[in-house]
């Protein structure tokens, strides 16, 4: 994995400005500390930041390649997980290679098939390719949107990046914010409009989209959508094909020249990445490292709820035992949770999941000590119907985001002079209906597969958007590569027609998975039932971050006060009451560690309100 940032102007020589590139490569370093490249030349300039992690020698980057007088230069991250079927294709059609990296392969692919490349890989990616000759910029982005690219059009031309914090280090972007990111902040967060960079004139490009920067301007095309048809599969074919399809994707992101590990919860999708990944390294004879995150004291004050039934701990040891392997605990305290907050708002660069994004951070760095690449169950409980508000009939027959039914209390914060400008209910019903209206449907489908596609849909352009930005940024600021298997889009592009009746199959959440994947797990982690995140229960830790909000409410100097009413805050301090923010992963104590960060973001990034 790596970072990329750069511009293509056709009005400035950009060679002449050297030192604001750098600046911008140089934010992007936790993403690439292994190596740095460069391209500048008077209309484009592309910078680079590696990880390395395939072909350490020869993949270097940015890479130039000259064929028939046309020369193309590209700047990519991510990992293709079928490299050496579009190389074997290459190579039929002329093409020779001196190296192994995927890096080439990308490059060589762009050069011949030109934007429809794209509709060939399967895998995670970022990039942007400069053709030298006809002055055309194109930057691609992988169809489930595990890579980030953000963008902005500036009065010299189009800015890229990895992350907003490479776009701020150019001239022309500042950190400014309007109504608009106000309601992001406060109505969708930590979530976002898809495209949307939240900063004023920051966008992102979006999952499953490239775009053409050249003198007419820039055009976007979106290049792959889950498509709607009938499923015809029997029950016991598509049990066939899922554990095919899953199996093969974890197999396809083995690949690695350093070292490959396992997150490791002790559910039922991690437990079968990490199984999978064992057996396949005891063939090579290797041995798997598996990882998993507690709290300190969270045995003495774990409380079963309905969306938490039991704890990790028993369900890792289980996987411990059946891997044989070498399993690490990292258990992390109060205190370091809490300064955790901070770090992560700096890797996300913006509020985010509280102290979800902290310990994922802490747990990562962690994992950095060990290797470089890690596998993670992330996505499959968008894909295969897993979350509470898939099978709950009440959340299904409604509308809105189900995650994210609190949209009143939310807009209660606001000072009066935001909340009377920012219509907040049609704010997020405007987005929830216009997603869930864009799900690809076919004639005469029961009601049931109907409304499980749209929410498919919406997990897929949103609540998994949130997810895998967390994952990436946390990763990625501690200098780990994350793959993903279940975002593999052969994946999702099947699930998306099966119907809901074989997912919930036996009445289980995924019950499809459970059923496909027989043999690979202990009954107690196959037909465990699903259990979130693990999040600390101690007491210390509500106290610990209600201790810090009180501080920046006594201060009263904080410009999060600018914005947000201080008695709000302070009832949310003293009213003990569990008012969900987002999902069952954010009540109270995270609504609280939320708006730290949004007081530390303010101040960090010297955000400008116009």
């Amino acid at each position: 994995m790596c970072g990329i940032c750069g511009q293509v102007s056709f009005t400035t020589d950009l060679s002449k400005y050297e030192s604001q590139f750098y600046n911008m490569q140089n934010k992007l370093y936790s993403r690439g500390p292994d190596q740095h490249g460069e391209f500048f030349s008077h209309d484009a300039v592309l910078m680079h930041r590696r990880l390395a992690v395939v072909d350490i020698e020869k993949g270097k980057q940015p890479m130039t390649y000259a064929v028939d007088g046309a020369v193309f230069t590209l700047c990519y991250n991510g990992e293709l997980y079928n490299t050496d079927e579009i190389r074997n294709t290459l190579e039929s059609r002329g093409y020779n290679f001196f190296s192994h990296s995927d890096t080439e392969v990308v490059l060589k692919a762009y050069v011949e098939y030109r934007e429809k490349c794209v509709e060939m890989f399967n895998g995670i990616f970022a990039f942007a390719v400069w053709e030298h000759e006809t002055k055309k910029l194109f930057v691609a982005r992988d169809r489930m949107g595990v890579k980030p690219l953000f963008y902005s059009m500036c009065k010299s031309g189009f800015v890229f990046g990895s992350e907003i914090k490479a776009l701020l280090e150019h001239p022309e972007i500042e950190p400014i914010i309007d109504n608009r990111s106000l309601s992001e902040i406060m109505l969708i967060g930590p979530g976002r409009t898809p495209g949307c960079g939240v900063f004023k004139d920051i966008n992102e490009l979006r999952p499953a989209h490239y775009a053409i920067y050249d003198e007419t301007g820039l055009t976007i095309y979106r290049y792959w959508n889950v498509e709607a048809h009938e499923h015809t599969d029997s029950f016991e074919q598509t049990v066939e094909k899922v554990r095919f399809l899953v199996t093969d994707s974890i197999k396809r992101q083995l690949v690695s020249d350093v070292p490959l590990c396992t997150f490791l919860s002790g559910g039922l999708d991690s437990s079968l990445i990490s199984s999978v990944t064992s057996e396949e390294f005891k063939k090579r004879g290797e041995v798997l490292h598996t990882f998993s995150v507690d709290y300190k004291d969270n045995d003495k004050y774990f409380i079963k709820s309905k969306f938490q039934p039991n704890s990790d701990p028993e369900f890792i040891r289980v996987m411990e035992k059946y891997l044989g392997g070498v399993h690490h605990w990292i258990v992390i305290d109060t205190d370091e949770l809490v300064d955790a907050l901070y770090s992560a708002v700096d890797a996300r660069d913006l509020p985010g999941m509280a102290d979800v994004d902290a310990s994922m951070l802490l747990l990562c760095r962690a994992i950095k000590e060990f290797g470089t690449v890690a596998l993670s169950g992330e996505c499959a409980d968008e894909i295969f119907g897993g979350y509470p508000w898939y099978r709950d009939k009440t959340i299904r027959s409604s509308e809105g985001f189900p995650w994210a039914q609190s949209t009143d209390y939310r807009i209660s914060f606001l000072k009066d002079e935001f909340a009377e400008k920012i219509d907040g209910s049609e704010y997020v019903y405007a987005r929830y209906r216009l997603t869930s209206d864009s799900a690809p449907l076919y004639s005469n489908m029961k009601e049931d597969d109907l409304k499980t596609a749209q929410m498919m849909k919406l997990n897929l352009d949103w609540f998994m958007q949130t997810l895998l930005d967390r994952k990436d940024r946390m990763s990625m600021y501690s200098s780990l590569e994350v793959r993903v298997p279940f975002c593999d889009h052969r994946i999702v592009e099947y699930l998306y027609n099966v119907p809901w009746e074989m997912k919930d199959h036996n009445g289980y959440e995924k019950g499809l998975l459970r059923e496909a994947m027989r043999g690979y797990l202990p009954d107690e982690v196959l037909w465990r039932k699903k259990s979130p995140y693990p999040k600390t229960h101690n007491p210390n830790y509500l106290a610990a971050v209600s201790s810090r909000l009180q501080a920046i409410i006594d201060e009263g100097t904080s410009p999060l006060l600018d914005f947000i009413k201080k008695d709000k805050l302070t009832k949310l301090l003293t009213e003990n009451k569990s008012q969900p923010w987002y999902g069952q992963l954010m009540t109270t104590p995270q609504t609280i560690a939320y708006f730290i960060q949004f007081d530390y973001w303010l101040r960090k990034y010297r955000v400008r309100f116009v």
